[in-house]
């Protein structure tokens, strides 16, 4: 049997995890009472208080997190189906997740809400000791019974397409032409609808899908068994492609790098402790863009695990100091020119070159992108230190709330995503995080909606009288339940 082969007894495990849940839930007072004003659309449709887009794992932790916290009227909505959200069974290409089976997941400091609760009740404690990191499949099983047990509103099939901010509220168009109304939108969408692909100059379009693809593409790797392949980078998404070709039966593959040497140290670890999570956002801009361009400029290190995948099998070499000239077609091939590397033919190239992050390529944001403050628009670096592409990242508040440089506020509408690393570090970045960031975004839009809400919840306080504290006591008197101390 597998040891990720649920046991017998694994539905009875589950059951009682998620009955020890509610229980748990129920002495915690959990979720709150809902407290926000109930409010109408501008065409008299629902106005969603939160509305998220994304349903991977930080738009379902912030789900989890609004409801626990009162704040119900939100939903959820995912281009893709259920179960495909986010990368892990997409073009997450390596057999696990990067991080640490051990880190806690979307728990809120509820234990039996954590990753190791619900695989060591679905799968025993001995497949729990006997795993080394998480497969990417079991983790996206996780998100989906955090999303189930919780009960948390998720619309799939669905794709935003624009927003639209007004005074009280951000219009959201979808791909069919519907459009919904929330008080706050959370873009909460990984490494995408912040930019798109990094490319590379000097690859010809004529290309065409069917002989270049970026890592985050959907490739039929069957195709590349017997093929020359070249992948451009040296990055761990880079490495998780060659090597799956290489699996695939490809005859060679042909890795490129600017650089001279591979990263050594993984910087990551030590930069998403609780230090930096809690704190970044809290720097003077001046630290904020320091720790910024080291990290950038350190880059992260391609996973032992990974590499050593990667040279299981004969056929793969790497070529550092090199550049990329050209890419044109060639036959039914293509021709890489390659300065101080291997030029010749290939069959397919794959461009291991991460993302971009420039909100003005968004269609997601044509509405407002002019208007949106950027870093290069709210500070100016020491010469050194000097970054156009970073000075391209959105200059976030607190509650990650977009900021405008003219005109009407654009606060109603939060970045939860990779665009919001600069502003606050890896807190809406990777997995880390995910057992506080939530709770902290929830924070300062429940700050929003309590100020927005105050003269109907202050009058609703005023109104309250279910609880007439004295009534079983000698100086029960009721004439006086409005006196305010006089």
């Amino acid at each position: 049997m597998s040891r990720h082969s649920p046991q017998v007894g694994s539905r009875r495990g589950l059951a009682a995890l998620e009955a020890g849940l509610g229980e748990d839930l129920t002495r915690l007072g959990l979720p709150r009472a809902s407290w926000t004003a109930r409010r109408d659309g501008p065409d008299g449709t629902t106005l969603h208080d939160v509305l998220v887009i994304g349903g991977g794992q930080f738009g379902i932790g912030l789900a989890a997190a609004l409801k626990l916290a009162g704040i119900p009227d939100t939903l959820v909505i995912d281009r893709a189906e259920e179960g495909s959200e986010g990368p892990w069974t997409t073009f997450a290409r390596m057999p696990t997740l990067r991080s640490p089976k051990h880190l806690p997941g979307i728990c809120f400091g509820i234990p039996r809400l954590t990753f190791q609760s619900w695989y060591r009740a679905r799968f025993g404690d001995a497949a729990w000791g006997a795993l080394y990191k998480i497969p990417n499949a079991i983790w996206q099983d996780y998100i989906g019974w955090v999303r189930r047990t919780l009960d948390l509103p998720v619309w799939n099939g669905v794709e935003a397409t624009r927003l639209e901010p007004a005074a009280d509220h951000v219009a959201v168009m979808l791909s069919d032409g519907t459009r919904l109304h929330a008080r706050h939108v959370v873009v909460a969408t990984g490494r995408g609808a912040v930019g798109g692909q990094n490319h590379v100059a000097g690859i010809s379009p004529a290309l065409g899908p069917d002989r270049v693809a970026h890592t985050s593409d959907e490739i039929d790797f069957e195709r590349l068994r017997g093929k020359r392949v070249a992948v451009v980078g040296v990055g761990a998404s880079a490495f998780d492609n060659a090597a799956t070709a290489m699996e695939a039966g490809a005859a060679s593959v042909d890795m490129l790098a600017r650089r001279h040497a591979l990263p050594q140290l993984n910087k990551g670890r030590p930069s998403s402790g609780i230090g930096f999570l809690e704190g970044w956002a809290g720097l003077p801009d001046a630290d904020r863009w320091r720790l910024a361009v080291y990290l950038d400029a350190m880059q992260g290190v391609p996973p032992h695990e990974t590499v050593l995948r990667a040279l299981e099998r004969p056929g793969l070499s790497v070529h550092f100091a090199t550049r990329l000239l050209s890419a044109k077609p060639s036959g039914e091939g293509l021709r890489l020119e390659v300065e101080n590397g291997p030029t010749g033919e290939y069959d397919f190239l794959i461009l291991g070159t991460g993302f971009r992050v420039d909100l003005s390529r968004e269609p997601l944001f044509d509405a407002i992108s002019p208007r949106i403050a950027l870093w290069r628009d709210t500070y100016m670096p020491p010469d050194d230190l000097v970054r156009p592409h970073l000075g391209l990242y959105p200059y976030l508040g607190d509650a990650l709330e977009l900021k405008a440089t003219e005109g009407p506020p654009l606060d109603r509408i939060h970045l939860f995503n990779a665009a919001s690393w600069l502003s606050a570090g890896a807190m809406a970045l990777d997995m880390p995080s995910l057992d506080i960031a939530p709770a902290r975004l929830v924070t300062g839009i429940t700050r929003a909606l309590f100020a927005e809400d105050f003269e109907a919840i202050f009058a609703s306080l005023c109104d309250w009288q279910d609880e007439h504290e004295l009534e079983a006591t000698p100086f029960y008197a009721p004439r006086y339940v409005n006196e305010t101390g006089r």
